[in-house]
């Protein structure tokens, strides 16, 4: 498939696009930034400002057939960026007539009677900006969509297994967030689901059929 990336510069989103390459998909990497190249010939930067407006967006999503929203602003603009940049996506990839959405999003985001859990009670407005970005992509669009909420990232490799629909929030090393993104993309299950998930036990390609 032809495959945006939203964030493609990320610490997700930089190993999202080199899996999905290996996984033979075309990646339009999408970043704020001008004038990036790339020597492999299944990639191509191209320029997404969520602060723009959605018809601007739209300009530079070209033939993308799935997009990936993994950008966020760490907490430096979280209205602007997290939550109506994402938004913004949203609405461009519905002029373009896109109808696959995956996001990235935050453990429990959906579920504010658990933001007190663990870490969570330091991530209140993080959680906000995308508990009603998540509401938008689920009551607001037509997609199939996913929603992936993982708990803390870990800068570290990935056992290749997860746990899902977890009750409690969990780490998660970011080349498992990462191959559960590209599962998503490649398992129609998954389709018009929440999937809050952590490191665990099941193989991920598992873990997501039996959802």
């Amino acid at each position: 498939m032809n495959v945006l990336v939203v964030g493609a510069n990320g610490r997700v989103g930089s190993h999202l696009v080199d899996k999905l390459v290996e996984k033979g998909h075309f990646v339009y990497a999408g970043t704020r930034r001008d004038n990036l190249t790339s020597n492999t010939s299944n990639v191509c930067y191209v320029h997404i400002d969520l602060l723009a407006s959605p018809e601007s967006i739209a300009e530079n999503m070209y033939d993308a057939e799935a997009i990936f929203f993994v950008a966020g602003s760490r907490g430096k603009d979280l209205l602007k960026i997290d939550l109506n940049g994402a938004v913004n996506v949203m609405r461009a990839a519905e002029s373009k007539k896109i109808r696959r959405f995956i996001m990235l999003s935050s453990v429990f985001s959906l579920e504010p009677d658990k933001w007190d859990q663990a870490f969570l009670k330091d991530l209140t407005n993080y959680n906000i900006a995308k508990h009603f970005a998540d509401h938008w992509l689920i009551n607001n669009t037509k997609f199939a969509y996913t929603i992936l909420q993982p708990g803390a990232l870990k800068e570290e490799s990935g056992s290749g297994n997860i746990d899902v629909n977890i009750d409690h929030p969990g780490e998660n090393a970011i080349e498992n967030v990462v191959d559960t993104l590209v599962q998503s993309l490649q398992d129609p299950n998954t389709i018009g689901k929440v999937i809050t998930m952590s490191d665990g036990k099941t193989p991920i390609a598992d873990a997501l059929r039996d959802l």
